[in-house]
Parts: C-alpha cells; structure tokens; sequence
C-alpha cells in the first residue's frame, strides 16, 4: 500500500506525509516540472509539462491497494478502475458508487463553460474543517486497507492449515 499523490496544487502534502509517517507507508508525490517539491520522506517523481503528464505518471504508477489523492475525477475513475482507492484534498472519498455521477456532472461542467453559458463555480476558501475531513477519511481509509490485508493473511494461513 502506497500514496500516491496528485501534488502540482495538492494543500494536504503535510498531513499526507506525516499520517505516512505513523504508518510506514510509501508516499510518491508527482508535479510536472514547473513546481520545484523538496521532501525529507516522500518520493518526488517530476514529469514534463504536458497536459495531464502528472496525471498519467500517477496512473501508470498505481497498482491494486494503493491510495490516490487527487481533485481529479477522472484520474479518481482510472484509480478505482485499478482496484485503487482515491481520496480527494477535501477528504471526500471516490467509490464506485458515486464516480459515474461525479464523471457524468464534470461532463455537464464543461460542456456549459464551452457553451459560454456558465463561468463556472467560485471556489470557497479552504478550512481547518477541509484538513479535518481529509485526515480523519485518509485514516478511514488506510485502516480499512489494513483490515483487508488482515482478513486476506488470515483466510490464507486458515486454508494452509487446513492443507497441512
């Protein structure tokens, strides 16, 4: 289980780290080459400035069990599609159950911007409650992870047993 994390504008970079940090997880941390990231504990992987370079780094990357922090909802999509999971800046967690709407209300986003009609949504400020959010789903999450991985030695050493 790794971190992947989605970093050119990402404000968790300290909170990631440091719940890593507790839990001896790997975190990588990707930016495209015009924002310079220095990290005592994270690997900084720096891509070129290509549309969606940091995004296709991450998601060719990523691999069963890992965490994506990301405000993307497609590289989200393309996360759970790997059997990933994907946590956004403001702790909201993306799960198959809710991507399709996200993906579907993107589309609808855009598709009024193009159409002049729509200049978009003010972004609010961030909070303390946004960092809250996002740590205590972060902790959700790797705990779950956890647990999973739990399960899956036990079933495991339950079969060997029963072989033996």
């Amino acid at each position: 289980m790794r971190i992947l994390v989605d970093a050119d504008a990402c404000p968790v970079k300290g909170i990631i780290e440091e719940t890593a940090r507790e839990y001896g997880l790997e975190v990588r941390m990707y930016v495209d080459s015009s924002h310079i990231l220095h990290s005592d504990y994270s690997k900084i992987i720096t891509v070129g400035q290509g549309k969606d370079s940091v995004d296709i780094a991450l998601i060719n990357d990523i691999e069963c069990g890992d965490i994506a922090v990301t405000q993307d909802y497609g590289v989200a999509a393309l996360a759970l599609s790997r059997n990933a999971f994907a946590i956004g800046n403001s702790g909201f967690i993306y799960d198959k159950d809710n991507i399709d709407r996200l993906m579907f209300e993107r589309f609808l986003g855009q598709k009024m911007r193009n159409s002049g009609k729509n200049r978009g949504a003010r972004i609010k400020k961030r909070s303390t409650e946004d960092d809250m959010s996002f740590e205590r789903n972060l902790l959700r999450l790797i705990n779950r992870l956890y647990n999973e991985m739990q399960t899956r030695l036990e079933t495991t050493q339950d079969t060997r047993d029963k072989e033996y």
